[in-house]
């Protein structure tokens, strides 16, 4: 009996593209794509309605209820050494089991039938690698994958939710979230945890990849660009092409009129967007002072319903102007040329307030995202999606005094301490003058609430003047009241508490 890594290494030609198939209502899609250049694999009972390269299943029950689809339809068969009884890891290794199966025996004897060791067994088998399974087989078949040497995997029927397409009709009284998970979401964490990490190309076969986003941006900017990328990729469950728009050396013109100059570094960067994206497509632009905690894929797949551009649909409530620093455009619709536009400020057919705050170069504009995707200076656990520091004279790189800064440096601690982002980078940046002082001796200390610093660390930024100082000061409320130190104390010391841990280690306990 194979193990799934040396049969791939005989009999699969790396280069080839794969396609996972589940049971979501995606997979009733597969009839409107050519599936002839993947290599397939099907996760569980997939398998009954379509032939494929690979049958992958974690649960031993899953083989019974297709023997004979899978004898059919699959060229071969992998399950991990010791397979999972309902739910659970079993006792019995997969050789064991084919003495007493008839369909694994028959596999077996035909070279057909292949293991694997997974993260959940007790015991690792052989030589073989380890492969990472956690809530569903869907992160198992893609590690599995990934773990082989494959680069670009796409998918249909990993939809999230918690229904299946209407051929598994049978199944979803018997085997609809079984394991007790109360939606098939969960699996896009560990997707995501994947992709991050080993920079595979991912994305359902039905949605258009990879998701490209185009970040406003100067030189001075690219570390809160970095964490704004890493906090992106932390929870994408498909493949992310992020671009700070700085590096496309696009000149942009300057207009004549002074009160028609941009009024930052990067106000007429999002206009390059639709050209550099060669007019095809969607695109998102971000400014770069921002930190997602959800899924970009919501919005990337966001209805345009008709719209050239989409923005969220409220602003906060201190009353500021309409914000197009969240966008999703339709870059087939928008024929924006940075030359054209900046000629008719230039002739009096545009003012800087029509162009940047009522983006009237755009034919179409909805106001449909919904607000939590540009949640300005405001932050609710588990609602926020995207946090935009958008008082520049209190984010959290240049300020000490952001009541929300611990978000951003909690994330800049993880991008380091994963490699993501290095010291050195802060540290130039220090040095540089792009970021307060003070921000390197919290990473050296991981002290991730400023306002806990001691005097020595405040007195290192006495001198440091933020890059952006020209800028008019916003509506930002540095901590001026002694419940906000309190607070600030209060999540310091429960972030280092046990009852943090032990509360972790429940959640962990819950999610297996």
């Amino acid at each position: 009996m194979l193990d799934f890594f040396q049969w791939f290494e005989t009999k699969i030609d790396k280069r080839r593209p794969w396609l996972i198939l589940g049971k979501g209502p995606s997979f009733s899609k597969r009839a409107q794509f050519d599936l002839s250049g993947y290599y397939t694999l099907s996760l569980n009972h997939a398998v009954r309605e379509q032939p494929v390269t690979v049958a992958h299943m974690i649960d031993y029950d899953v083989v019974d209820a297709c023997g004979e689809a899978i004898l059919n339809n699959a060229q071969t068969l992998v399950l991990p050494w010791i397979p999972h009884i309902n739910n659970r890891p079993g006792r019995q290794n997969l050789e064991e089991l084919a003495h007493n199966h008839s369909i694994l025996g028959t596999l077996n004897k035909q070279g057909r039938l292949l293991w694997y060791n997974h993260s959940r067994a007790r015991k690792v088998h052989g030589n073989s690698p380890v492969v990472r399974v956690k809530f569903f087989s869907a992160v198992g078949a893609i590690n599995l994958l990934v773990g082989a040497g494959v680069r670009q995997i796409r998918s249909l029927g990993l939809d999230g939710g918690a229904t299946y397409s209407n051929e598994f009709d049978d199944l979803k009284d018997k085997t609809l979230l079984a394991n007790r998970r109360t939606s098939f979401d969960r699996q896009f964490e560990e997707i995501a945890r994947t992709i991050m990490i080993t920079r595979v190309d991912y994305a359902p076969l039905d949605i258009a990849s990879p998701i490209r986003v185009y970040v406003g941006s100067t030189e001075a900017q690219m570390l809160s660009v970095k964490v704004l990328e890493f906090s992106i990729l932390k929870h994408a469950s498909m493949s992310v092409e992020i671009f700070p728009l700085h590096l496309s050396k696009v000149s942009i013109p300057e207009p004549n009129d002074l009160k028609n100059r941009p009024h930052t570094p990067f106000s007429f960067q999002r206009f390059l967007i639709p050209a550099l994206a060669e007019y095809r497509g969607r695109a998102i632009y971000l400014d770069s002072d921002m930190q997602l905690f959800k899924d970009i894929r919501s919005l990337w797949t966001w209805p345009l319903e008709g719209a050239d551009l989409l923005a969220a649909r409220e602003t906060d409530a201190n009353n500021r102007r309409p914000q197009f620093s969240v966008v999703l455009l339709d870059c087939s619709s928008l024929n924006w040329d940075i030359h054209e536009i900046v000629d008719t400020l230039n002739q009096g057919g545009l003012s800087y307030e029509q162009l940047v705050y009522e983006m009237s170069v755009a034919k179409n504009i909805h106001f449909d995202l919904d607000p939590t995707w540009n949640s300005l200076e405001r932050y609710c656990d588990g609602e926020t999606a995207l946090l935009h520091f958008t008082d520049m004279n209190t984010q959290p790189w240049v300020s000490r005094e952001n009541s929300l800064g611990y978000l951003w440096l909690r994330y800049l601690f993880e991008a380091i301490d994963s490699g993501f982002i290095s010291k050195e980078l802060v540290r130039q940046h220090v040095i540089q003058g792009y970021v307060r002082p003070s921000l390197l001796y919290q990473v050296e200390h991981h002290i991730d609430d400023s306002f806990l610093l001691p005097k020595e660390a405040r007195l290192l930024d006495r001198d440091f003047v933020a890059p952006y100082r020209f800028i008019r000061k916003h509506e930002g409320s540095p901590w001026l009241h002694p419940a906000k130190l309190l607070r600030a104390a209060a999540r310091h010391y429960y972030h280092k508490s046990p009852a943090l841990w032990l509360h972790r280690r429940f959640q962990d306990w819950l999610s297996r």
